[in-house]
């Protein structure tokens, strides 16, 4: 067995498009770093299931499994990450963003810190383990579309939720943290309000109905629930301890001597633990029902894109404690969302922790640091001993 070195699996996934886009023009399969990674694990020994994706262009989920040799199935360990991008920010690059550059002690290039980097690390500590005397099972995951639905890490639950010979106690979801544990993080919503007036003359404002105004009033109504988000639900864990809405961007009317026949609003919020998407939602509709009510059909909520629900671990697990000991990093909360919220809901302890900064995610001449990368191998290498071996 002959497996390539940490740079040449960092330099073959960078260099496989794998961008995800709600555009289909913009959009790409994912179906080459799923390969690549495919290969590298089959050659250490596992069994790979590839499986393609519903709703999705193209896009596949891989299941890699290594079980014991001792015949136990129940526990052991899943790594887990999505092996998309986010699109490339066309001239604010200053190298190619699929080809990896080193240069000041750092790796550049797409998906190297978020996060197609992690699954390379993954097989560089595989590597050096004795993986014949496995005592649990050992999992890696790959997704499809995180940067977009979540359509991969949905679809995965769907089929593994509640399967007897898929059950591991613990998961590890390798986005960028600083190598720090991550046990609970927030959520996201984003929503769309579009006001449906009557254009007319502005010299006789009674012959319309200036969906500017009515916006206005929409805007008065979100105020109030932001305001009742924040002293209503709190989440003291967090430097911002509260679910916060965000009034994003406005856009409507076409003339100053028209009367406005349309504005659209979108808005961001971010839950705290507690708080499903549903509930969110459910709150919008609430405060600006008696709007809609005063004006039938001028008012439209929808979705700009799929939600996240936020995600709640424990700081006292025993799993948290155990990668905090190994890391030498106390567990934290972070704002961004991931899919820990879906792997969770396949009944084992959960954690977000991989290598490289949240700060060069979604980010022009993305890097991690080179010497993170030794540190992220080892431990790995000891999350899995304490998993598998031990």
């Amino acid at each position: 067995m002959s497996l390539p070195e940490l740079k040449t699996c960092f330099s073959q996934l960078i260099k496989s498009n794998s961008i995800s886009a709600i555009t289909a023009d913009g959009d790409h399969s994912n179906l080459e770093v799923i390969q690549l990674i495919q290969g590298w694990l089959t050659d250490l020994g596992f069994h790979c299931q590839m499986q393609a994706v519903k709703d999705s262009r193209g896009k596949y989920n891989l299941l890699a499994s290594l079980l014991p040799r001792n015949g136990v199935t129940h526990g052991g360990l899943l790594l887990a990450g999505h092996s998309d991008t986010v699109p490339v920010d066309e001239g604010h690059w200053q190298q190619d963003p699929f080809q990896l550059t080193e240069r000041d002690n750092r790796w550049y290039g797409l998906g190297s810190c978020d996060m197609k980097g992690f699954f390379a690390i993954c097989v560089a500590a595989l590597k050096e383990l004795p993986l014949d005397k496995l005592n649990k099972p050992l999992y890696i995951f790959a997704s499809a579309d995180e940067e977009t639905t979540m359509n991969g890490a949905k679809a995965f639950v769907e089929q593994y939720a509640n399967q007897d010979n898929f059950c591991p106690e613990f998961a590890i979801i390798g986005e960028p943290t600083g190598m720090t544990p991550v046990y609970m993080h927030k959520g996201h919503l984003a929503k769309g309000i579009r006001v449906t007036g009557r254009s007319g003359h502005s010299s006789d404002p009674e012959k319309g109905l200036n969906a500017i105004e009515i916006m206005h009033e929409v805007i008065s109504q979100l105020q109030k629930l932001k305001q009742a988000l924040a002293t209503q639900y709190q989440q003291t864990a967090f430097s911002v301890p509260y679910p916060t809405l965000n009034l994003g961007h406005i856009h409507g009317g076409d003339a100053a001597n028209r009367i406005c026949g349309c504005c659209e609003l979108h808005i961001d919020l971010r839950p705290i633990p507690g708080i499903p998407l549903q509930e969110l939602e459910l709150l919008i509709r609430q405060y600006l029902s008696p709007i809609q009510q005063r004006y039938p059909n001028a008012v439209d909520i929808f979705s700009l894109y799929p939600g996240n629900e936020a995600f709640g671990g424990d700081l006292n697990a025993s799993w948290t404690q155990t990668a905090a000991k190994i890391c030498g990093q106390e567990p934290q909360v972070v704002n961004y969302a991931t899919e820990a919220p879906f792997i969770s809901l396949l009944g084992c302890q959960t954690l977000v922790l991989g290598p490289g900064s949240i700060e060069q995610a979604h980010q022009p001449n993305e890097y991690i640091e080179m010497s993170v990368l030794n540190q992220a191998q080892t431990v790995f290498k000891e999350l899995i001993y304490n998993c598998c071996l031990k």
